[in-house]
């Protein structure tokens, strides 16, 4: 392997040397080319050019052939990165030595090559990432001008690229086909296994549905359809899609269809692509021709130092010009490979990715060819899917008649492979019907061949008038017994979760809402108008208990709920929309962009209200992450209008935004795929005792009970907690203080209320001796209750009872006979009986006091009595 592996002697700044192997990959390079200037003088066949940042060369090689006599010249090679000149050189082909062009002459082939040696300052303008970046966006511009008349009689422009890219259809495109081959079995096995019809459709519409695993990869792709000018990274990452979109190269068949077209390929330009072999006066921002002839010429490889000086190789050395020989050398197997070829008729210039034109180039596909290879594979591809269905079913029938499975097995299926066949094919062009109906209008927009436009008109009707006719007969045969009613309602807007912990804003009407016991916050509200269906047959069947209607138009509708069974009709007018606009109004970008800006939000607004699957994954995977990714989309594209003249760096990282939005919806996409295939296989295994893995038996019966809480899609109502027995019981509703007695007694003196100190004076009795002073001080209150609040009596009891009747007897005999004192009450507030030595007595003051104690209590005696 080494030992036919050649090196060159080199040294780098410092004076060492180094030996650098001749096939080695340069930093920047040149891959195809194209003509663009639309009339060349010269016909090139090869035109490419390399950067070597390890020993600060530059290499080019021109050939071709001219049928001019002869003319001397002036070349011109420019190097542009993301918009700008980064590189440029003007030379005379004489003092190079490339003989074939001193002068040009149709009898000598034009061969030119060399190294030409460059300094910092001459690659200074190229940043350090452009030699790391995927899918670095420049390109190299050849400019040959005529002495004699100083005009340009020759303009080539190639590629430059690094190698890094986001492009690997090979690897990233058959990794997406493995995945959609697992959905499209799941679902197959879903729809054949059982024989109970409606039971098998419950389980079929929780499967993931490969209607939305095309509409996800359809957007992803044709979002390029836009004619705006694409960033270099998005149309490398979408050709990982280009096979789902039906764009898939083949050399015969792009043969059979240039064959079929003809000469006439039409205009790249009518949808905003520069086309190679037309004239690109502003090609890298133009040029003049003054300043072209008045740039210095006379050197080519030393300027004004010796030649490759400082590292560089020797141009002259014999070594050097026997490797540089092998360089020329375009199918050699050895030595320099990093080039390209010519771009072929009707392909946008390499470099340019304005629209659809440039989304295909990266297919070598011309926009020319669009409509016809997309709708080949299609053929293909339904050939294969229902092929595929009727030999399934006689590989079962072998199966049975060889004892391999039970001839109950699949029963139902085998019975009706016809019309399983049918719904297949039938739901192929479902699929199928954006890509197919966006194709036909763009291949009206290109006027390209007449036979391929009248094919595209043929196909057009086919698919309008017979999908969305079969669409609509649909609708009428279910709703054909009953009458609609429009009624008033509101739209609230209420605050919602995206999978249970996002926040977010949806929708829901008032009549939904109050069905629901708890309904959600609503943030505001407009009037709507509610259109309902009252059928006027009360006894007919549900439409997924339906036997005969899912038969006959399961294809259709069976993977929406019971109350959105009439979506796919919905579905298909937006998709017609959507293709319109991205066909009807290519070479328009802002009115694509804005037009399917409203259309996408309407289409948001309404799947989120009505929220038409079944399953959780599929609303969740179709109506918010696949709306939100077309919305985001489509606002970022605008963009990259040529008006806006944004710079093209910032373009690229607009660009890598949509790559990270659409990236994470694929992503999110194969994982459905996965749960997906699991649910499924859950559902074919429905009826075994026995389910393996043992650990997925709890998620099988939660998956189970999830399916028969979903199918019937009636809003649930939570049942009314059950009311509890009631028991003997004790509960203090409410306090009030009825009067007692002693609130009007006068004897109840209340020391707390009036807060009035007193004067104790002489006081009597045995106890007075055995109290400290500092309690009967004379300023303090003889109650210790807080301010406001009032003293009452303790319960009486029988004895307390006696003592009071006793004590008031003994009082009333002693009033009567003009006693001088009075029997204070205990301290407490209590009835209490008091002994001699408790008691004490306070003078009265007058006997004026005495007589009203009297009197009051003589009318108490009578108020009794």
């Amino acid at each position: 392997m080494y030992k036919n592996t050649k090196y060159i002697e080199t040294t780098n700044d410092v004076g060492q040397s180094l030996w650098l192997r001749d096939a080695r990959k340069p930093a920047l390079y040149t891959q195809n080319f194209g003509d663009c200037l639309g009339s060349s003088l010269i016909n090139v066949t090869r035109f490419d050019a390399a950067y070597y940042k390890d020993n600060m060369t530059v290499l080019f090689h021109l050939e071709g052939n001219t049928n001019v006599a002869n003319e001397s010249l002036i070349l011109y090679i420019g190097v542009f990165a993301y918009g700008q000149a980064r590189f440029d050189l003007t030379f005379n082909p004489c003092n190079a030595q490339i003989y074939s062009l001193c002068p040009m002459n149709r009898s000598v082939p034009i061969e030119a090559n060399g190294i030409i040696p460059v300094s910092q300052s001459d690659v200074a303008g190229i940043p350090a990432i452009a030699l790391n970046i995927p899918d670095f966006e420049g390109e190299a511009i050849l400019r040959v001008f005529a002495n004699s008349t100083e005009s340009e009689v020759g303009c080539y422009s190639a590629v430059v690229t690094n190698g890094a890219t986001f492009s690997h259809p090979y690897a990233v495109g058959s990794a997406l086909g493995i995945f959609t081959v697992i959905a499209i079995a799941a679902s197959f096995a879903t729809a054949i296994y059982g024989s109970h019809v409606s039971t098998t459709r419950t389980h079929y519409a929780h499967s993931l549905s490969v209607l939305v695993v095309f509409s996800v990869f359809h957007h992803i792709f044709y979002t390029g359809a836009l004619s705006v000018n694409w960033p270099s990274v998005l149309p490398a990452f979408w050709s990982n899609f280009a096979w789902t979109g039906g764009m898939i190269y083949s050399e015969s068949m792009q043969n059979t269809i240039n064959q079929l077209i003809g000469s006439n390929k039409g205009n790249t330009s009518i949808v905003g692509a520069a086309g190679s072999g037309s004239t690109a006066e502003g090609l890298g921002g133009g040029y003049q021709v003054s300043q072209i002839y008045k740039r210095s010429f006379h050197h080519l490889f030393g300027r004004d130092v010796p030649p490759f000086s400082g590292g560089l190789v020797n141009l002259h050395s014999a070594e050097a010009e026997q490797y540089l020989a092998k360089r020329a050398l375009a199918n050699a197997t050895e030595g320099y490979n990093w080039y390209g070829f010519p771009t072929k008729p009707g392909l946008p210039l390499p470099g340019n990715f304005s629209g659809f034109a440039g989304t295909l180039a990266q297919e070598n596909i011309p926009a020319s060819n669009a409509f016809m290879t997309g709708v080949l594979w299609f053929l293909v591809l339904l050939t294969i899917l229902t092929a595929y269905v009727a030999a399934f079913k006689w590989i079962l029938e072998a199966l049975v008649k060889y004892k391999r499975i039970e001839e109950t097995q699949l029963a139902y299926f085998r019975q009706h492979w016809v019309g399983y066949t049918e719904a297949a094919a039938l739901r192929t062009m479902v699929i199928g019907f954006f890509a197919i109906i966006y194709l036909t209008i763009f291949q009206f927009t290109y006027k390209g061949s007449g036979g391929v436009t009248a094919i595209a008109v043929l196909i057009f009707l086919l698919l309008f008038l017979g999908m969305l006719g079969t669409a609509g007969y649909a609708c009428f045969y279910r709703l054909r017994w009953g009458h609609y009613e429009v009624r008033p309602d509101r739209l609230h807007a209420e605050r919602s979760k995206v999978l249970g912990y996002l926040p977010c804003v949806g929708f829901g009407l008032e009549s939904r809402r109050t069905e629901k016991t708890r309904p959600r916050l609503s943030i505001g509200s407009v009037p709507w108008r509610t259109i309902s269906y009252v059928d006027e047959d009360a006894q007919r069947i549900d439409v997924h208990q339906d036997e005969a209607y899912i038969k006959r138009f399961g294809w259709l509708f069976a993977r929406f709920r019971r109350t959105r069974w009439w979506f796919f009709a919905l579905w298909l007018a937006y998709e017609f929309v959507r293709a319109c606009l991205y066909g009807g109004a290519a070479g328009h970008p802002m009115t694509q962009v804005f037009g399917l800006m409203i259309v996408e939000f309407i289409a948001l607004i309404a799947t989120v209200i009505l929220k038409p699957f079944e399953g959780l994954r599929l609303n969740a995977l179709m109506v918010y992450l696949l709306g939100f990714s077309k919305v985001a989309t489509l606002a970022l594209s605008a963009a990259f209008d040529i008006r806006f003249n944004l710079p093209r760096i910032t373009t690229t990282v607009i660009g890598v935004v949509i790559i990270v939005i659409q990236g994470i919806l694929a992503i999110l996409t194969l994982v459905a795929i996965v749960f997906g295939a699991i649910s499924s296989y859950m559902s074919v295994t429905r009826d075994r005792e026995v389910f393996r893995p043992r650990r997925w038996e709890p998620y099988r019966q939660s998956y189970f009970a999830h399916l028969e809480k979903a199918a019937p899609d009636v809003s649930l109502v939570r049942p009314p907690t059950p009311e509890q027995p009631k028991e003997p019981y004790f509960r203090v509703a409410s306090v009030r203080r009825e009067p007692k007695i002693e609130d009007n007694d006068p004897d109840n003196i209340n020391p707390g209320s009036s807060r009035t100190s007193i004067a104790p004076g002489p006081l009597l009795g045995s106890r007075v001796g055995s109290r400290t002073n500092s309690m009967w001080s004379p300023t303090m209150s003889n109650s210790n209750l807080p301010y406001g609040a009032r003293a009452h009596r303790a319960s009486w009891n029988t004895r307390d009872f006696t003592s009071w009747q006793e004590r008031q007897h003994s009082n009333h005999s002693s009033h009567v006979a003009g006693g001088p004192h009075i029997a204070n009450r205990a301290s407490d507030g209590s009835l209490r009986e008091t002994t001699n030595s408790e008691r004490m007595d306070a003078p009265i003051k007058s006997p004026t006091d005495a007589a009203t104690l009297v009197i009051q209590k003589s009318r108490r005696d009578k108020g009794k009595s």
